[in-house]
């Protein structure tokens, strides 16, 4: 039980989830189709991303308590780029492949139909949703700390 009293009274997790929490919620109005979309709050991929805002708002906190200086900031902004990194590349990548089989799934249904879901297309991030995702966990850590 004491664990999770712990859980509840760690400051710089609490931040990092709320950022985490709020890029998701911004993603409902930031679809493509220009329209609110409640589902998107449970998506990944998307302007902002998700995955920048925890990591960075995390790192931002550590900073901020224990010194840009500090090995423990080093050891979080360097998580954070890994992965951010990975949104933008490896996860980006898997969603353009997502794309190009999704095509030779339908291509292939026009000739003999086959049972096959699509995959999902929406994974990675551009650059742009990594970096203001990145920006938006700072901001959240800088007025919630």
């Amino acid at each position: 039980m004491e664990f999770f009293l712990e859980l509840l009274n760690n400051g710089a997790l609490g931040i990092s989830i709320v950022a985490c929490f709020l890029a998701q919620f911004i993603k409902i109005f930031t679809g493509k189709n220009k329209r609110i979309e409640l589902t998107r709050v449970l998506t990944s991929g998307g302007m902002p991303s998700s995955h920048s805002s925890f990591v960075t708002s995390l790192a931002t906190v550590v900073g901020l308590e224990k010194g840009f200086n500090s090995t423990d900031f080093a050891i979080t902004a360097v998580l954070a780029l890994i992965i951010m990194y990975d949104a933008a590349g490896v996860r980006r990548a898997v969603g353009k492949q997502a794309i190009i089989l999704n095509q030779i799934v339908n291509d292939i249904q026009h000739n003999k139909p086959i049972e096959q879901k699509k995959l999902k297309e929406l994974i990675g991030h551009t650059p742009m949703e990594v970096w203001f995702g990145g920006l938006l966990g700072v901001l959240t850590a800088l007025v919630l700390i």
